[in-house]
């Protein structure tokens, strides 16, 4: 499973959108690693950002 993916599924089990230290305790991927995976998967429109600094799925 790669970055994204498991940045999805944390993103995906969460209740509320989360921020990317958050992300990053959660899933035990480093934050940068996270950084750069929120920066795509905004780009392709799999995740929004809510409020600013928080990411959510995009439903």
């Amino acid at each position: 499973m790669n970055t994204q993916d498991i940045i999805l599924k944390t993103l995906t089990e969460s209740e509320n959108p989360l921020k990317a230290g958050e992300i990053a305790e959660l899933s035990g991927v480093d934050k940068k690693e996270v950084d750069k995976a929120i920066k795509i998967l905004k780009d392709e429109e799999k995740i929004i950002s809510p409020k600013k600094c928080y990411y959510g799925v995009n439903k």
